[in-house]
């Protein structure tokens, strides 16, 4: 799979003279649309560069990704193209573990490291599979896969009341569930960048276990911070989360 560099990467409000860049990855069935309004609260020194996974929006027309390692190839190319300015690596749920591997790929590559990495709702990668929770199957009926969607709060009430709009919900999600339950975790990676764990205080795991499993792959500056909400937090939360994708670690220079 090759990526088009230019739809594979969408700049709400370009900022070419900005001195850094925050990165966004999305979640299991999502775009890029829930990360747009974050370009009008980011400082002015900080472009939002969203990165498109392949079969939707301006890649609509482009194949899902096969498996997991297709799709983090995938985003490898597009944060590539992104790596001459500083830059933080930001991903929710499943994007946390795609930013964390992601992350552990681009040093494996010898490309600039973003100068932090930040993920989101998403528990360990090594523990993803030992932890089950409330995520959905690939396998799974549309009526229970759109009755997760909604309860969680990725199916708004204007989508879930279009057919067609359902249906295309529905295709996402089975896409990247695919994807998702292909992804093994080595063993290996670890990551030396400064990491910052976000996790919802009514999420379905505790927050201490998030917190202890995640340093156990950081080895530089660390930081884990329970906030309000679940899985996609509140929505003024969510709205405020560019906050703590630039905020300066505890003891670090600005």
């Amino acid at each position: 799979m090759r990526t088009d560099s230019a739809a594979a990467v969408y700049r709400p409000r370009p900022r070419p003279r900005a001195g850094r860049v925050l990165v966004c990855l999305s979640y299991c069935g999502g775009g890029t649309a829930p990360f747009r309004q974050w370009a009008e609260v980011l400082p002015e020194d900080v472009e939002l560069a969203l990165v498109c996974y392949p079969g939707r929006e301006a890649r609509f027309g482009t194949p899902f990704a096969r498996d997991w390692v297709a799709l983090r190839d995938d985003v490898v190319r597009a944060v590539r193209g992104l790596t001459g300015r500083p830059y933080i690596l930001f991903g929710h749920s499943m994007g946390s573990w795609m930013a964390f591997e992601t992350a552990a790929q681009l040093g494996r590559l010898g490309a600039a490291p973003p100068s932090a990495l930040v993920v989101s709702g998403g528990v360990a990668p090594h523990r993803r599979r030992e932890v089950r929770g409330q995520v959905p199957r690939s396998e799974d009926s549309d009526d229970a896969l759109v009755r997760w969607m909604r309860e969680f709060g990725q199916m708004t009430t204007v989508v879930a009341n279009e057919p067609e709009l359902v249906k295309l919900a529905l295709e996402l999600l089975r896409a990247d569930l695919v994807v998702s339950e292909s992804y093994r975790f080595t063993g290996g990676p670890r990551v030396s960048v400064p990491l910052r764990v976000l996790y919802g205080a009514e999420d379905s795991e505790p927050f201490a276990e998030v917190e202890r499993h995640w340093r156990s792959l950081a080895d530089g500056a660390f930081e884990a911070v329970e906030l309000p909400g679940g899985h996609f937090y509140t929505p003024e939360v969510w709205s405020g989360l560019p906050r703590w994708c630039t905020l300066p670690f505890p003891g670090a220079a600005r």
